[in-house]
């Protein structure tokens, strides 16, 4: 099996705890090397975000249950990156 590197998750979560501290905790899970946290929508109940994360071997169902124990629910993965190394997305003729 190939590793993942990268994965963007669309999260809805409560406003506490804060994007910051959400983030933190994400960015704690044992598989996950670095992670970023951006608000994408807010309304009176929850935020919806985008949280990317990178690590050697990230292991999706550790995140997934730290999302949950933080009161988010993943809504969709975004984005995924594999292999030995990870490669940027670029535009193409189809982007428009």
């Amino acid at each position: 099996m190939v590793a993942v590197r990268r994965l963007v998750i669309d999260v809805l979560k409560p406003h506490e705890p804060s994007l910051l501290a959400f983030t933190e905790q994400v960015a704690a899970v044992d598989s996950v090397e670095g992670a970023t946290g951006s608000l994408i929508e807010l309304d009176q109940e929850v935020q919806n975000v985008k949280i990317t994360v990178e690590g050697t071997d990230l292991d999706f169902d550790d995140l997934e249950s730290t999302v949950e124990e933080l009161g988010g629910t993943v809504h969709s993965v975004d984005e995924v990156g594999c292999g030995e190394r990870l490669v940027e997305e670029r535009p193409t003729h189809q982007d428009g």
